[in-house]
């Protein structure tokens, strides 16, 4: 069966990407999806077809990828910091350039939420501030609770930040068009950003320009790896893990965003993690209208959008892009879903996050229903 194009809004339409031009501004949203060949912690075929499954995504952000050993906490999580986790990426950025998509990859540093058993040495994972995540986490020994994991030390810190300009760079020799540093979330950088979890008292901790001062050191070191105009940047001003927040995240984040305007990324990429009926029952609820007002930039909107909520913000100028995240999972033709106005299919949230082929490549675009 043969679809057409019904709908050539804005939003389904070519777009300038600094130096990219993408196909639309459907924005496949970064997922942890644990499909790395381990040991090694390599990208796949496996992966690759994933990819280009959904390269139809004016912009796909691949999965969060540790910068570093001591940036592991997910397993099954791919890396992007020895050659051989380079060499097997090339196999998907080809294959995704192939199928005419872009791709950026997603810098990651998970802090607290690991454990001695994946850490070098067994130590404790790296904070700004001790801290002690809820939950559980999978390791060699099984499932089991996190621990206090330990303050940075100053040399922690320059050795990080190298890492991530390291791991940009790789990104960039490994085919990617851009990479994203993940900021989001209560993640590492995301810990230094939040008084909830930053109690340090030196020049890292205590006013919001001090709290500020290591992601726009990482944010300096990777432009020096990757141009600065394919680097994004993810934040969650909203979205913190249980126990860490900030007391005052719309004058935080609201500082963030005024010092990017000195920065020509590609994009910040605010995640919301909205359920489609939360916009849709309360679109006030929103955030991005108030970075929006402070940030002069190209902006992401990601959470719960729907067909109608997407037009919505890139008709209004809130955001210049929208990302799908749970939708591309079970949708690999999420695009043309939304060029012909189809219903989208339900993911198998048991598969998630398990290794394999079911729940991951095997999700049948639209016609093979028919």
């Amino acid at each position: 069966m043969k679809f057409y194009t019904r709908n050539m809004h804005k939003l389904l339409s070519p777009y300038k990407l600094g130096p990219l031009t993408i196909s639309n501004r459907v924005v496949m949203a970064p997922l942890t999806r644990r499909r790395a060949t381990q040991p090694g912690l390599t990208a796949n075929g496996l992966i690759a077809e994933y990819y280009v499954q959904r390269s139809g995504a004016g912009l796909i952000v691949a999965e969060g990828s540790q910068i570093s050993p001591e940036g592991y906490g997910f397993t099954g999580s791919p890396g992007c910091y020895s050659p051989q986790q380079v060499s097997a990426w090339r196999q998907v950025t080809s294959a995704v350039h192939r199928a005419g998509g872009r791709i950026f990859l997603q810098l990651w540093h998970v802090g607290p939420w690991s454990h001695p058993l994946l850490q070098p040495g067994g130590r404790a994972p790296l904070s700004a501030s001790p801290v002690k995540p809820e939950g559980e986490v999978l390791t060699p020994g099984g499932r089991l609770p996190y621990e206090y994991s330990r303050s940075m030390t100053v040399e922690d810190i320059h050795r990080t930040v190298k890492d991530f300009g390291r791991a940009a760079g790789n990104a960039i020799a490994a085919g990617f068009d851009g990479v994203e540093v993940h900021g989001a979330h209560s993640y590492l950088i995301d810990q230094f950003l939040m008084d909830g979890t930053n109690k340090r008292d030196d020049e890292f901790g205590g006013s919001i320009e001090n709290r500020l001062r290591f992601l726009f050191m990482v944010l300096d070191e990777v432009i020096l790896n990757a141009p600065v105009e394919r680097v994004g940047l993810r934040l969650s001003p909203r979205q913190v893990k249980p126990g860490m927040a900030d007391s005052m995240p719309e004058k935080t984040y609201g500082r963030v965003f005024e010092r990017l305007n000195d920065y020509s990324l590609a994009y910040v990429h605010i995640s919301e993690m909205m359920s489609q009926e939360e916009r849709l029952q309360n679109p006030g609820r929103s955030i991005v209208p108030y970075y929006r007002e402070i940030y002069n930039g190209r902006i992401i909107s990601c959470g719960g959008h729907s067909l109608e909520s997407a037009k919505t913000v890139i008709d209004s100028g809130v955001a210049d892009m929208v990302a799908f995240g749970k939708p591309f999972i079970s949708n690999p033709d999420l695009v043309e879903r939304l060029n012909n106005e189809l219903p989208f299919a339900e993911p198998d949230k048991e598969t998630f996050y398990h290794g394999g082929a079911r729940g991951y490549t095997d999700y049948p675009v639209y016609s093979d229903h028919l």
